[in-house]
């Protein structure tokens, strides 16, 4: 019976390690969720000063909304697992007491029921009434022994006790600033919804303005298309002058190779932001009947934030592309293209390192003060998703 005791104690043990664990997780993650919260406010800061609804102030709002509520959902995630470290705390603690008691009990009928009945009244007559030294050297080790375990395992117990009062203790305090943080939180989810109701007469603005966002649309389109149309070509020539000359390198396969195992790890190419279109096919925000196809995601970051590059590599092409400059860099057969610069920082044939600065990423204007890179990743001719490379 005992050992199937110790084996619930130590099963609680290990599930209260794998819980502080996920507490420790899901504060880091509210603490990147608030810094997240903290770059888009600062975008929608950085926006026209004027009360007109724009689709860049629509995006913004539907970024902050989305990161408010996933950061009350792992403020409510912590809270639980608090409330289980809690249950299993107090039933360790319990436990650990019970056993105490059992080991005093154990005590007292080892003394009670012991042949040496003489330790009742005294343990130096029971070490005197020994028949022979190597009688008494026995009894000695056995004082010795009996003082010292029992002692020790009180000690012990009582010990992990008093730890596991005041960490029960500390656990319930940090459930109550949770909880408190929780109810904070979701005062500020019904500012939130006040702006979700701001986000739907913006939009309802916005449709009014349709026909005249859709010419918009369509030149923003049309220089989207260009743009693809000249990596396309770009990266095109590039392969078959590399093939022309035997194939990558041995130096370029090994970068290859690094930078596919890095796949899902790379860091983004911008330091501060978050994704604001995402690869492939999707409705538009506002026009829901046009499909928006994009070769590459859009990253939006404050105003004067730099692009870096993703992983090593060389600089194989600077080029513009209306009033913004794109930048591809080689990574054996792998490329990352960078569009949407305002000023370069690198140029071609320029060997360049992980995160390290490429160019300044241009604020549009006419998009609502937008600061947005273009960013793409090809195989060979083949474009892939950037998403599926970048770090999450």
């Amino acid at each position: 019976m005992r050992r199937f005791s110790l084996f619930i104690i130590l099963l609680s043990l290990i599930a209260g390690g794998a819980s502080a664990e996920s507490v420790k997780s899901l504060k880091k993650k509210q603490q990147e969720l608030q810094k997240q919260m903290s770059t888009t406010n600062k975008m929608i800061q950085q926006t026209k000063k004027d009360q007109k609804a724009t689709i860049n102030k629509l995006e913004l709002l539907n970024e902050n909304i989305k990161t408010q509520k996933q950061l009350i959902q792992t403020i409510g995630s912590e809270i639980d697992a608090l409330d289980n470290q809690i249950a299993q705390n107090t039933t360790r603690k319990a436990e650990l007491q019970e056993e105490l008691k059992r080991l005093k009990a154990d005590y007292a009928q080892l003394i009670r029921e012991s042949h040496y009945a003489q330790l009742q009244q005294s343990p130096l007559l029971y070490l005197m009434s020994a028949e022979n030294f190597q009688q008494l050297l026995k009894r000695v080790q056995f004082l010795q022994r009996f003082a010292e375990t029992k002692s020790e395992q009180a000690r012990r117990i009582q010990t992990k006790t008093v730890q596991l009062n005041e960490k029960t203790e500390e656990l319930r305090t940090n459930k109550q600033a949770k909880q408190s943080s929780l109810r904070t939180r979701e005062r500020e989810q019904e500012n939130l919804a006040r702006d979700e109701r701001k986000q739907q007469a913006m939009l309802a603005q916005l449709k009014q303005q349709e026909k005249n966002l859709g010419a918009k649309l369509k030149a923003q389109q049309k220089k989207s298309e260009q743009l693809n149309s000249r990596i396309t070509e770009l990266i095109r020539k590039q392969a078959e002058q590399q093939a022309k000359k035997g194939g990558i390198t041995k130096e370029q396969q090994l970068v290859q190779g690094d930078f596919e195992k890095n796949k899902g790890r790379l860091p983004w190419p911008i330091e501060k932001g978050h994704i604001s279109g995402q690869f492939g096919k999707h409705k538009h925000p506002v026009h829901e009947r046009v499909m928006v196809d994009n070769k590459g995601i859009y990253l939006q970051t404050p105003q004067g934030s730099d692009a870096r590059a993703v992983y090593k590599g060389e600089v194989t092409s600077c080029f513009m592309n209306g009033n913004t400059y794109a930048v591809i860099i080689q990574h054996g057969n792998y490329r990352t293209v960078y569009a949407g610069l305002s000023k370069l920082y690198v140029k071609s044939g320029d060997k360049v390192d992980t995160k390290q600065k490429i160019g300044c990423i241009y604020t549009d204007p006419d998009q609502d003060n937008k600061t947005e890179l273009y960013f793409q990743i090809y195989k060979g001719r083949e474009i892939l998703n950037p998403s599926n490379w970048i770090s999450h």
